[in-house]
């Protein structure tokens, strides 16, 4: 009867831990909807368009390395790091243009965000953006520095994430043969997570040129499960992205998104 016993606690002390560690992951998925979320994450997200170019013959597969650092800054104030560095890899995205392997342009957010969120519940930050001249080709960058304004706003309710990311660029120095930058991204978004870690989200991705007055509207939907890996938290993520506006000679049609990112808690 004792080892009956001491075996149903042993069972309810393991049901226990997994319950535990479920709402674990639940909340750290729940952080990743998060933009400027106190968590230190880095993905690594791939992208494949097609259809470029004037004889939309041309494609590119591209890899952006998304570093997230958050650093404390003041007691009630954080300062989110997020970078986005592109490698790049297409091939014929005007005729004769061939193929083209590299870095792309790096673009930089700091967002300072109170830490505590508003009494209605919403989480905000705010802070500059910068376009570094990174490109290894000509072709894959704009050969331009930029700076602007970037901000997000979004509302966590039970498994509800939803929000908005915007952000501004103007070239400011660079080759004085290469076009300006003046774009604008809009970038709202709606998460469900359920309580077993996965998430899935609908998201916009809405760029203007005002200088061509053009813009670029592909909308995704993607399904992402965190999960523990040899005792690496990670979650992977995919799903596909229609082009509802494309800039001339950019991409349109149907798109693909696949990511991994990695999760280092404090």
């Amino acid at each position: 009867m004792t080892k009956q016993i001491w075996g149903m606690f042993g069972a309810c002390a393991i049901v226990a831990s997994n319950m535990a560690l479920a709402v674990d992951n639940t909340e750290l998925a729940k952080q990743l909807a998060n933009p400027v979320a106190a968590l230190i994450s880095v993905p690594f997200q791939a992208n494949y368009d097609q259809n470029i170019g004037p004889l939309k013959e041309g494609e590119r597969l591209t890899m952006n390395i998304q570093p997230v650092v958050p650093i404390d800054i003041a007691d009630e104030w954080n300062m989110i790091s997020r970078t986005i560095v592109p490698v790049v890899n297409q091939d014929e995205i005007f005729p004769g243009a061939g193929e083209q392997f590299g870095l792309g342009d790096t673009v930089q957010s700091l967002f300072f965000s109170p830490k505590a969120a508003t009494e209605s519940g919403w989480i905000w930050g705010a802070g500059p953006v910068l376009l570094l001249p990174t490109a290894t080709d000509e072709l894959t960058g704009a050969d331009q520095w930029a700076a602007g304004p970037t901000a997000v706003a979004l509302k966590q309710s039970g498994p509800l994430t939803y929000g908005m990311l915007a952000n501004h660029l103007w070239s400011f120095a660079g080759d004085d043969q290469r076009a300006d930058i003046n774009m604008t991204l809009i970038q709202p978004f709606f998460s469900y997570t359920t309580p077993k870690a996965t998430t899935f989200t609908l998201q916009a991705e809405a760029s203007r040129n005002w200088d061509s007055d053009e813009w670029s509207v592909p909308i995704g939907l993607t399904v992402g499960q965190l999960f523990n890996a040899g005792g690496q938290l990670m979650q992977v993520t995919a799903g596909p992205r229609y082009y509802a506006e494309s800039f001339d000679n950019g991409p349109s049609g149907w798109s693909f998104r696949m990511a991994l990112t990695l999760l280092f808690p404090k």
